[in-house]
């Protein structure tokens, strides 16, 4: 999907979270880099990804989710880390890929107005499933892994577009 160039953008920054950060949302760091770079926009538009828990700090990306990106010409290069308060005023946008993810992430801070970041679901951008959950696949089948990244496809997307509106 071509997306035309955002003129008066400045230096927008997006989050990705999950849980452990090696599945979902460093899936979701690699298709939204591979998008800005397919629209140029990679000195408008930076993105990372965290999890809720430190469970795999310093880890690559589960080897299923690395294998599904590879089919798909990506390749996840991020580290796990955990997200910090100071993410929520460092980032423009963070995407929670779940329910319970956002409700983690809402943690973190005492005042929610006072934070830089707008929080949302990630699948609040996917018109499958709007304001649904992005499964996670770490316990299931590797048919799980290519799930998530349609699913993360398509949300972001629509996410990018989303950004690109409120940017004009």
């Amino acid at each position: 999907m071509q997306i035309p160039n955002i003129k008066s953008l400045s230096m927008k920054k997006v989050l990705f979270v999950c849980l452990g950060n090696i599945c979902r949302s460093p899936m979701a760091e690699g298709v939204f880099q591979d998008l800005l770079e397919q629209n140029n926009l990679t000195d408008q538009i930076s993105c990372d990804s965290a999890g809720t828990g430190a469970y795999h700090v310093g880890e690559l990306a589960d080897h299923r989710m690395r294998d599904t990106a590879k089919q798909h010409n990506l390749e996840l290069t991020s580290r796990a880390r955990q997200v910090t308060e100071e993410d929520l005023h460092e980032f423009d946008y963070v995407l929670a890929m779940d329910k319970s993810n956002y409700r983690n992430i809402m943690r973190l801070t005492n005042d929610p107005n006072s934070i830089k970041a707008q929080v949302m679901l990630m699948r609040d951008f996917d018109e499958l499933d709007q304001g649904g959950e992005v499964p996670d696949p770490y316990y299931g089948g590797i048919d799980g892994f290519e799930n998530v990244y349609q699913i993360l496809k398509r949300s972001n997307e629509k996410f990018l577009a989303h950004i690109q509106q409120a940017e004009n």
